[in-house]
């Protein structure tokens, strides 16, 4: 079992004892949103940037010491300012990835970029990388640090739910995509006319006495069966074959499930991390990095 990580019943989480690494008091920008402890030792930023927030994790080599949730555009720069790190490694779906290297690059000499294109720590097999979401990437190498020489299936529960499997933790084979929790709701609202929209919840009935707890139903109880069908057909050919869940929406699911997970939240920031470790070698390190 990874170190960050403890089960519950036949599921895993991130321990009490461990907490403090996670979710700490911190003395950074952005009240309610702080998990760091500042320190000199952060040397590693790397940053998740979604579709209407980013994610910041600081680590030092592999110990991480925390990480921020739910950052805004504008409250980004001046976090990473006030981390002073010495190597930035950014991860973007959306915007302009070159104007944000720019500015991170008034930060720090070493700002990396994660694309397709760069060597990772794993052997990548999907056929087309280009189209490769680099999230996607990321939390297959979250999998390799926590359960390496292993096959993992991660299961990223985000506005799209990604299944991704890495072969005895060195071949990334590919996976599959299909619409998350609120991109169900709002299909459903989108494309009818009297349906309303509605929000996810946790626990639902199997069988709703309304047209809210017949969404609900729909929405949460068909992604808890594909979810575990999604699972059974890959331990069909896969044993032994760890499962680990993370993002956004993961909490929706993690303690419905019967098959046997690791709920590993900050998988993403993980991976991120690893390939950074990777990437700043002493062969790969920019020629322009002041020493």
């Amino acid at each position: 079992m990874c170190q960050i990580c403890r089960k519950f019943g036949n599921k895993v989480e991130i321990p009490p004892e461990k907490s403090d690494l996670w979710r700490a008091e911190g003395a950074l920008p952005v009240s309610g949103k702080a998990s760091f402890r500042l320190t000199p030792l952060c040397m590693n930023v790397v940053i998740d940037m979604g579709n209407s927030s980013a994610k910041i994790g600081c680590f030092t080599e592999d110990a991480v010491h925390g990480t921020y949730r739910r950052v805004t555009y504008d409250e980004l720069l001046p976090i990473v300012k006030a981390l002073q790190p010495r190597h930035v490694l950014f991860s973007s779906v959306v915007g302009d990835t070159e104007m944000w290297k720019t500015a991170f690059e008034k930060l720090t000499d070493s700002v990396w970029m994660l694309t397709p294109e760069v060597s990772l720590p794993f052997q990548n097999l999907y056929q087309t990388p280009q189209t490769l979401g680099t999230d996607r990437l990321a939390s297959v190498a979250g999998a390799q640090v926590l359960y390496p020489g292993c096959t993992c299936l991660i299961i990223d529960a985000g506005t799209c739910i990604k299944y991704e499997l890495l072969e005895k933790g060195m071949y990334y084979q590919g996976g599959s995509i299909s619409p998350g929790v609120r991109m169900r709701f709002q299909a459903m609202h989108s494309f009818t006319e009297r349906l309303p929209l509605v929000e996810p919840v946790a626990q639902t009935t199997l069988i709703g006495k309304n047209t809210h707890e017949a969404m609900q139903s729909g929405v949460m109880n068909g992604l808890l069966a594909e979810i575990e069908g999604i699972i059974y057909q890959y331990k069909k050919k896969y044993d032994p074959l760890n499962v680990i869940l993370s993002g956004g929406d993961a909490h929706f699911f993690e303690r419905r499930l019967k098959s046997p997970i690791f709920a590993v939240s900050e998988l993403v920031l993980i991976g991120l991390n690893s390939i950074l470790i990777s990437m700043v070698q002493p062969a790969n390190v920019p020629k322009n990095r002041r020493e």
